[in-house]
């Protein structure tokens, strides 16, 4: 699947969701009371992975919201 047709794909079954786009954005930059950073830096199984060439150093392993 070319990268087009996924972002098209993914845009697709998120409209299906019934969620306005702004709720989505306010849930992903939620920030974890663990180590500070936002929602979307933590990985499908909740371990902080950091910002851009910073890796997070608390170790973080589980997404807690403040």
């Amino acid at each position: 699947m070319s990268g087009k047709s996924h972002y098209q794909s993914l845009h697709t079954r998120i409209t299906k969701l019934d969620i306005p786009m702004s709720e989505l954005i306010i849930y992903f930059r939620g920030k974890c009371s663990n180590c500070g950073h936002q929602r979307i830096t933590h990985n499908e199984f909740g371990k902080c992975e950091g910002v851009m060439n910073k890796p997070c150093s608390s170790g973080c392993d589980n997404f807690n919201p403040e």
